[in-house]
């Protein structure tokens, strides 16, 4: 081991898939009474270096070195991972929850701990107790709150001699005081001189619990830093790879909506909260305007306008169209007040991969209208053709099933399905990801000449520049809930980051 008091050293570690390098030379190293955060963006190498190390993935270059043994260790499995000390808690609990605390404490220690049950109790109270859990070891983990059921997964870990623990988003599930319950049991662990791997998307708590990050972009290391020499407004310029001077103002001239009703608020929203764990938001919409929700991944953009949608069960808050109170239960309400949205994730919750290109293009039109009136063959072809024609989509024929088109023209398929209802308002989440840069332009032009032409339009992208390039009001996110809005002048990177960060650091 080089460093002093190091506990775990990662060497120029390189994990290529085909056509994507995902790491590429990165170091870690992790000391001993360390909780060492992990940040970076979507595609960042994170999860692949996790997985190197705790033998999920083999590595092709680097080495892995453990204090307590004289030479690299090699990590071919979980298992392997357990054996020099490395456990890990993943944000999905992987527990029985038909078993009870202390058998899930110990199951896969061997017969004889599981056989005699008296002493299985007796030592899991005791683990229990010492790392002040609230449970019993003879409850049925399933009647344990989700962070009692992390908790209980911890201890396990602890209790098989760690040295290293690796708690991969472990609070994307638990409210504010669950998660200060599992900040004490790791400043506990802290203290006992393990070392902790902190994955997670929430900046507030790296700057509450974290000695340390190490920022990962594009499967290359970008540093690691002292929580002291890095404030949050550096930490996001170095997730996303913006410079702080860079001032430029890219967006495109684009011709304003300048017809009926422009200015005026279509869709406002009050107190919106779902049961997807975001905080309670206000929102309004203008005729004509494209604007969008910033923020680091987790941040809760995609819930807010899931929220919005009806696509999430909805819990509180009051949602008006023009003005009039609506009630938006599901997504067919939203639908049939004007509202479209194409998701995050086009794959899952998009494309239907069997059905031709004709027939994803007239699904959403075909459910307004109902099952029980389906388009003639000759309507839906024409549907099919206008805008097939209209957004420039490569395909064969009609009849070509959509799973055969690549990924740029599915989006637009999938564009065409929602514009063919003709809505007034427009929600596009991540609508160029994955996709060339051609067609990347080409839905941000179609998304401003929407705008000109009266559409509201709300644009969600991981890329700062095209939010700026299309988006005349960003709704900043940090940590689930919305913390500012940026118009003008202040629409720049500076001031995302800023803002994203939080004011204590904006000096």
């Amino acid at each position: 081991m080089n460093r002093e008091n190091a506990v775990l050293e990662m060497h120029g570690i390189s994990k290529s898939f085909p056509g994507v390098k995902a790491l590429q030379n990165v170091d870690f190293t992790l000391c001993k009474g360390e909780i060492h955060a992990l940040m970076g963006e979507n595609g960042a190498g994170k999860s692949t270096l996790i997985k190197v190390l705790t033998g999920v993935y083999s590595k092709d270059e680097g080495e892995i070195l453990m204090d307590g043994f004289d030479k690299p260790v090699m990590i071919h499995s979980p298992q392997d991972a357990q054996n020099v000390g490395i456990s890990t808690v993943y944000q999905e609990i992987t527990l029985c929850p038909n078993l009870s605390v202390a058998e899930n404490m110990f199951i896969g220690r061997g017969k004889e701990v599981l056989t005699d049950w008296k002493k299985m109790n007796e030592d899991a109270g005791k683990i229990l107790e010492s790392l002040e859990i609230p449970a019993k070891p003879t409850q049925q983990l399933s009647s344990c709150s989700i962070a009692v059921q992390q908790m209980v997964a911890i201890a396990r870990a602890v209790d098989m001699d760690c040295k290293v623990l690796i708690l991969d988003e472990p609070t994307s599930s638990l409210d504010d005081l669950e998660v200060a319950k599992l900040f004490k049991l790791m400043r506990d662990l802290k203290a006992r001189g393990v070392g902790i791997i902190f994955v997670t998307h929430f900046l507030d708590q790296v700057y509450e619990v974290c000695d340390k990050i190490t920022v990962l972009r594009d499967g290359k290391l970008v540093g690691e830093y002292t929580i002291a020499e890095l404030p949050r407004v550096l930490l996001v310029s170095k997730m996303l790879g913006k410079d702080l001077d860079d001032l430029s103002d890219i967006r495109s001239e684009s011709q304003e909506y300048k017809g009926d009703g422009a200015g005026k608020a279509v869709f406002e929203a009050e107190g919106l909260v779902s049961d997807a764990g975001i905080k309670p938001f206000d929102f309004y919409i203008n005729k004509g305007e494209v604007n969008g929700f910033t923020g680091l991944l987790g941040s809760g953009r995609s819930e807010c306008v899931r929220a919005i949608f009806g696509a999430d069960r909805v819990l509180g808050g009051t949602v008006k169209k023009d003005g009039k109170v609506i009630k938006i239960e599901k997504p067919i309400d939203a639908m049939k007040n004007g509202i479209a949205y194409l998701p995050e994730d086009r794959k899952r919750d998009g494309i239907v991969g069997d059905l031709s290109v004709r027939d994803n293009i007239i699904l959403a039109l075909q459910v307004l209208k109902g099952f029980f009136k389906p388009f003639t063959k000759a309507q839906a072809s024409k549907f099919a053709d206008e805008y097939i024609k209209l957004l420039d989509i490569k395909t064969a024929s009609q009849d070509t099933p959509i799973s055969a088109l690549s990924g740029g023209n599915q989006q637009k398929v999938i564009l065409a399905r929602w514009l063919l209802t003709h809505p007034e308002y427009l929600i596009l989440d991540e609508p160029t990801r994955g996709i060339d840069v051609g067609t990347k332009i080409d839905i941000q032009k179609l998304v401003l000449k929407l705008a000109s032409e009266g559409m509201s339009v709300t644009f969600i992208s991981s890329e700062t520049d095209e939010m700026l390039r299309t988006c005349s009001r960003l709704v900043v996110m940090r940590d689930r809930k919305v913390v500012g809005q940026l118009t003008g002048d202040d629409l720049n990177q500076n001031m995302i980051m800023n803002t994203i960060a939080g004011g204590e650091d904006n000096e």
